[in-house]
């Protein structure tokens, strides 16, 4: 933990270039933290959803594909800012 923080005071300290790099590694790295954790939650709810009422497995079904397509459409906006942050940085 200790040469992370090391390196993150680094990159503070070389100007705009090393907060914009820091900002994009958060960005990116939280959603894809936050997608994984979302789809996590979706599926789960999803099986104990059809484990207690069988006969609307079908229509969970749907549903839970429906909102795990969304979580990864917003993942994939947060990756994306993240990435276009880090073609900010001019070295």
């Amino acid at each position: 933990m200790i040469e992370v923080l090391g390196l993150l005071q680094g990159a503070a300290s070389t100007g705009q270039e090393g907060l914009v790099a820091i900002g994009a590694g958060i960005a990116a790295g939280g959603a894809a933290i936050g997608a994984g954790m979302g789809i996590g939650r979706i599926g789960g709810s999803a099986v104990e959803g059809m484990a207690r009422q069988p006969e609307a497995a079908g229509r969970i079904q749907t549903a839970a594909l429906i909102l795990a397509a969304l979580v990864e459409g917003a993942a994939l906006f947060g990756v994306v800012v993240g990435f276009l942050l880090q073609g900010k940085i001019t070295l």
